[in-house]
């Protein structure tokens, strides 16, 4: 099972071919260039290095969400032309989950991961996982304690010292590195890991979750907060 990879939450982003559950090749994105301006070129170069011609890419794996509402259209939709043009299906993939599952890497069954996003205005995307025993990458090796959402940073944590029986002691993402203060404030032993590339949990994960792959058409961002055009358009005068 060959899986091209590709994550646009962020600026750099990232993109990266797993075969078998194997991490062939991972590449980070040039930040200083738009997606839409070196996507293409990052992709062919990924595949040439690695003597893989794109016919041969067996199933499509892409970050769905959240993060730049720009970058998650030009990655998903990359990914749709590509899925349609070799009639393949693609795996939808939460950028929550998979810095997750980095982070849950080397931590005993029961710990709780938190993954924070930096979604600018002071806030963070943030979901909770609790680590099982299951092997890594596996369907079943997080079970959410929070589901994704987005907030003020000091909020976010204040509301998870209210509201959760323990808070988690691992915590990874540029959100997490942003607001390390807020974290430690509350944990004072917390672990904050700086965030690494998403693409190549992202094909490993599309490849335990290729029972949910869709046609093209079927990939559906996760924004969790709305556009900014929407909240606009919601707020103008009728």
């Amino acid at each position: 099972m060959r899986v091209l990879a590709l994550d646009t939450t962020t600026r750099a982003g990232s993109v990266a071919l797993v075969e078998d559950n194997r991490v062939v090749d991972e590449r980070g994105g040039d930040a200083a260039r738009t997606h839409a301006e070196r996507l293409p070129g990052e992709i062919t170069s990924i595949a040439d290095g690695n003597r893989l011609a794109l016919s041969e890419v067996d199933l499509y794996g892409v970050a769905s969400g959240p993060g730049s509402f720009t970058g998650l259209r030009i990655g998903i939709a990359t990914v749709q032309g590509l899925a349609f043009v070799h009639h393949r299906r693609i795996v939808g993939v939460s950028a929550l989950d998979a810095l997750a599952e980095l982070g849950s890497l080397d931590v005993l069954p029961g710990t709780l991961v938190a993954a924070w996003m930096d979604a600018h205005r002071r806030d963070v995307f943030s979901a909770v996982y609790r680590v099982t025993g299951a092997p890594a990458f596996s369907r079943e090796r997080l079970v959410h304690v929070e589901a994704p959402t987005v907030g003020d940073a000091a909020a976010t944590m204040a509301r998870w010292v209210a509201e959760l029986d323990r808070l988690p002691t691992v915590f990874i993402g540029d959100g997490a590195v942003m607001y390390a203060a807020v974290v430690v404030g509350a944990v004072t032993r917390a672990r904050i890991i700086p965030p690494p590339p998403l693409a190549g949990a992202i094909g490993r994960l599309a490849i335990a979750r290729q029972s949910e792959s869709v046609e093209p058409g079927g990939v559906r961002p996760l924004y969790v907060r709305r556009p900014d055009a929407e909240i606009a358009r919601d707020q103008k005068p009728r």
